[in-house]
């Protein structure tokens, strides 16, 4: 099977062939002149829908009144445009009328100068990738590390005010800073960020957090006020102790929590001795902010509880406490948040961990009795055979029982040997 770039050029060099213009367009062409590897690949072209339609045998149609069609080749799926030039965005997502056009217009109506660069792959004379077109000045904002609006900044933002986000999340992915002017225009415009559906702040919040540039990202959102909006809360200027300390492998959930616990911490009112109240409040408001699944924010609120259990008393508690814990979803995700906040308190924890999964019989063994096996010696279910599982269960993790014989023993000692109980 061809790479994906194989694929898009089988694609510009058909529609090539049928006499149009074509191109790879947008950020596949600006990781490619940054050296990095795009993970797919868009066209933009002068064939119009019925033109892409009649030039290839796999053809879907996404937006065809916006000339926006999926061409599969090569087992890979490209996103072929029509160049076009745009309307009024009177809902401030989408512009109410498209008219196709030049590549020049093509560019113009682009969010920034260094997504509105085409590429022509197929002529490589000047060398790989190929020859460049650029309309709006855009590879000199690469080569400076800019991230600058397609013509006036204000223009750009009103039309869809979800750009302010992804001007950030580019600027910190990729190392660049915000041009001043577009910088200023954000600021302004940063309370219309409320008027985005709460699902696409959701995804570019969980883009944003899931990269290992996220402090960099949260650090311009607070600067830019963009926090507000998007976290549904009061502005704040937080530090970002914990975000900041994150391996750079960690999840959105984790970098959530971390972020959250940052912006309590901050609050005078709101110290970390107040998380565990605080938990069901703030998960609750992130959930309705970013559009959280019920995964999510089940770990999100798991995660916080966790934190303020293991920067409490878990070092205390007792031995099947601690295994539970330790083999727990939340318990990584939340000392990975205390390493970053306090490695003093993470390293007796970590330590502790260790003697535990060392000791007999392990940190998370298979029961040896289960609800089956107390049915199986005559006890009717009812609401004591939670109680019984969960204390055999423990006398197992803390070594009181070695085999099933004295669990099932305990078992019925436990349960009084009643049924129904």
């Amino acid at each position: 099977m061809p790479d994906a770039r194989s694929a898009a050029l089988e694609i510009v060099a058909a529609l090539r062939a049928a006499g149009h213009e074509a191109y790879l367009a947008g950020g596949c062409v600006r990781d490619e002149l940054l050296g990095l590897h795009p993970e797919d690949y868009d066209i933009a072209t002068s064939a119009r829908p019925d033109d892409i339609r009649a030039a290839f045998r796999s053809v879907s149609e996404v937006g065809a009144s916006f000339g926006v069609m999926l061409v599969r080749s090569g087992g890979h799926v490209v996103e072929v445009a029509t160049f076009r030039e745009e309307g009024a965005y009177s809902d401030a997502r989408r512009p109410d009328e498209v008219r196709f056009s030049t590549a020049q217009a093509d560019a113009s109506r682009r969010d920034f100068t260094i997504n509105a660069l085409f590429l022509d792959p197929l002529d490589t004379g000047a060398g790989a990738p190929g020859r460049v077109i650029d309309f709006v000045d855009g590879r000199t904002d690469l080569d400076r590390k800019v991230i600058r609006a397609v013509g006036r900044p204000d223009d750009r933002l009103a039309e869809d005010h979800l750009r302010a986000l992804r001007a950030v999340r580019l600027a910190s992915r990729l190392g660049f800073e915000i041009d001043p002017d577009t910088h200023d225009a954000i600021r302004r415009h940063a309370s219309e960020l409320r008027g985005v559906s709460r699902e696409r702040i959701g995804d570019e919040l969980r883009k944003m957090l899931a990269h290992r540039s996220r402090a960099v990202a949260a650090a311009r959102l607070q600067e830019l006020s963009l926090d507000a909006p998007a976290l549904d809360e009061a502005p704040l200027r937080a530090p970002l102790a914990a975000l900041h300390g994150l391996p750079a492998d960690a999840s959105f959930v984790t970098a959530l929590s971390a972020w959250a616990i940052d912006r309590l911490a901050t609050r005078a009112q709101d110290g970390p001795d107040r998380l565990p109240a605080q938990a069901p409040t703030v998960t609750a408001r992130l959930r309705r902010a970013l559009c959280l699944s019920n995964e999510e924010s089940a770990a999100l609120r798991s995660t916080l509880e966790g934190v303020a259990r293991l920067e409490g008393d878990w070092l205390g508690e007792g031995v099947a406490a601690q295994k539970r814990a330790a083999a727990a979803g939340w318990f990584a995700p939340a000392l990975s948040i205390v390493s970053a906040r306090s490695p003093k308190l993470a390293d007796p924890i970590g330590a502790r961990v260790k003697e535990l999964a060392a000791s007999r019989p392990g940190l998370a063994p298979a029961p040896l009795v289960t609800g089956d096996d107390l049915i199986g010696a005559g006890l009717v279910p009812g609401p004591m055979f939670k109680r019984t599982l969960d204390a055999v269960y423990d006398a197992q993790l803390e070594g009181r029982v070695a085999d099933r014989a004295e669990a099932l023993a305990l078992a019925l000692r436990l349960s009084g040997g009643l049924s129904g109980n």
